[in-house]
């Protein structure tokens, strides 16, 4: 069965990428870095990733294909798929399998870590991913286990409410639990939802319904990041606002829903003065937030010229900054997945110290993954594997395993 559905977008900006007035993209060359007081030399290929990325830049927005087509083609999975195991490093703490039921996100987040912020092919969504979730849920019975509910593209998404393939997964696993009560199966959300995602019914259910019905077995991460405000509409341009999901944050803890703690990304290292880390981690506070999982900004560097042009629109200094964290010969081997480069190793240490002093003040802890533990030489000592509030790696909160 395929078939295309037209999605009414719950969230979007006054403003988007086709309408910033005045905005026209360069080429960031050595020319343009130059210009800019960029300090480092980069490399002959990352120079050639700078350029590469304007002239991509230049033509999605002038074919109008930079932020996601508000229509899905409805498909369905093969139910003889396996679910990904989601280990990037070959070290994470707890089993855990990958629930993505879209190919594609409808945020459109333009440093997307999945994309690279491409997304230019239509979105597919399953609508019998329940069934292989059901499936699943059959031949791991007995694992001690969760499911991430979704790590490459966005949960609660106009996709997967307006069919209901959000709704009949949480259904699945309120059905397995019916059927098995000891079962160690557990779930792990991280999402950008706020409370009209919540409250978003099918068949009469709204998402936050079925929280309630699973809050034994559910732990609901919000994703927030720290970067201007105004470049974060640009960005994200079908997100919530950070107050919205701040308010989806309190409306689940309101019903015994598990959601203290915080997937920060990603954070733009040029906008962490004191200033503004005091506020973000005041808005955490009154949130009831008590862990956060830091993440900086990690691009290729085609990706990173669209970013730095979007940011310097707002912030000259800025843009050169942000350059500077990234372009250094030095920086060229520090890495995440899929090859995506991450800012200078010293300066996120020190950020990530200035980070942790100023969240201390409001009782907040951090956990962090494998990698950046081995890519900064993070020891126990600065942060425990285990946090004094019981988080890890992701911000995984194992005490679910004892309900």
């Amino acid at each position: 069965m395929r078939n295309t559905i037209q999605l009414e977008n719950l969230n979007s900006q006054s403003v988007d990428i086709y309408n910033l007035m005045g905005f026209q993209p360069k080429v960031v060359d050595m020319d343009y870095l130059g210009g800019l007081g960029v300090k480092p030399s980069p490399s002959e290929e990352t120079l050639k990733g700078l350029i590469n990325g304007s002239a991509l830049f230049k033509e999605r927005l002038g074919k109008g294909n930079l932020i996601p087509r508000a229509e899905a083609e409805i498909c369905e999975i093969g139910l003889d798929s396996e679910l990904e195991i989601h280990n990037y490093t070959g070290a994470c703490p707890t089993l855990t399998y990958e629930i993505n039921p879209v190919t594609g996100c409808n945020v459109g987040c333009m440093y997307c870590l999945v994309s690279d912020g491409v997304h230019e092919n239509k979105m597919k969504a399953y609508s019998n991913y329940h069934l292989l979730v059901r499936k699943v849920l059959e031949e791991k019975m007995g694992e001690r286990h969760y499911y991430y509910f979704s790590p490459k593209t966005e949960a609660f998404q106009e996709p997967t409410l307006q069919t209901g393939i959000a709704h009949n997964i949480l259904r699945e696993f309120i059905a397995h639990f019916h059927k098995y009560p000891d079962s160690k199966a557990r779930i792990f959300i991280a999402s950008k939802a706020g409370t009209k995602q919540l409250f978003y019914k099918h068949e009469g259910e709204s998402i936050l319904d079925l929280f309630i019905k699973l809050k034994d077995k559910l732990q609901f991460n919000t994703s927030v990041s720290i970067m201007p405000p105004k470049l974060r509409e640009i960005l994200e341009p079908f997100a919530p606002s950070i107050e919205e999901r701040l308010n989806a944050v309190l409306l689940c803890q309101q019903y015994g829903v598990m959601s203290n703690s915080a997937l920060v990304q990603p954070i733009i290292a040029p906008y962490l003065t004191e200033e503004n880390m005091q506020d973000f981690f005041g808005k955490l506070k009154k949130a009831n937030i008590i862990n956060y999982k830091p993440e900086f900004l990690t691009a290729c560097m085609e990706n990173l010229s669209m970013i730095g042009q979007l940011m310097g629109y707002f912030d000259k200094e800025m843009e050169k900054t942000l350059y500077e964290y990234y372009i250094n010969p030095e920086n060229a081997e520090h890495r995440k997945q899929r090859g995506r480069t991450a800012p200078s190793r010293h300066l996120s240490i020190s950020h990530l110290k200035n980070m942790m002093e100023i969240s201390s003040r409001y009782g907040l802890t951090v956990s962090i993954c494998y990698w950046v533990r081995r890519q900064l030489k993070i020891s126990e000592e600065m942060i425990p594997v285990i946090n004094s509030n019981g988080f890890q790696c992701l911000g995984y909160q194992t005490e679910l395993f004892n309900k």
